[in-house]
């Protein structure tokens, strides 16, 4: 098979950095199986989030509206209202898909062992989006992200980077 003439090399896809995000969570609510999967959310009771160019704290309010998909996969669904260190807010959105061995899924739903079981060993990435008004952090809204997620004690962490 014969490339299309039509491709054109872009260049590497390369990533910044844009800053690391611990996201507390309130105790899940089990909205039941449905026709797509079961419903639960995961509800955000705050947190925090620093990076080179942006820090802050997560406000309680948000959450995720995650999927657990009949073959074991999650797919998020969140929503979150960041608060800059200089009082800005910015709506931050993404979805992602959480994937994890079956070997591992007595271990992870184990208040006490989720957050020892190693990151790798499980797939947790995340595509952020972000909305703001505030004028110096305008920039915000034309960029595209990419995070990776792992469990922490009483909730989640994500490494999130720009593309640049």
């Amino acid at each position: 098979m014969t490339l299309d003439s039509r491709v054109k090399d872009v260049g590497e896809i390369k990533t910044v950095h844009l800053f690391d995000m611990v996201v507390d969570l309130d105790p899940p609510l089990d909205i039941g199986s449905g026709p797509f999967g079961r419903r639960i959310l995961f509800g955000s009771a705050g947190g925090s989030f620093e990076g080179p160019d942006l820090r802050g704290e997560v406000l309680a309010g948000g959450g995720d509206w995650a999927l657990f998909r009949p073959d074991g996969a999650m797919a998020l669904d969140v929503r979150l209202t960041l608060r800059t260190h200089d009082d800005a807010l910015v709506h931050m959105t993404y979805g992602g898909r959480w994937t994890t061995p079956s070997e591992l899924r007595a271990d992870m739903a184990d208040s006490v062992k989720r957050d020892q079981i190693d990151p790798a060993q499980y797939y947790f990435r995340t595509n952020p989006l972000f909305e703001t008004g505030a004028k110096q952090y305008a920039w915000l809204n034309d960029v595209v992200c990419v995070g990776a997620g792992y469990l922490v004690e009483r909730g989640v962490a994500y490494k999130v980077a720009r593309v640049a």
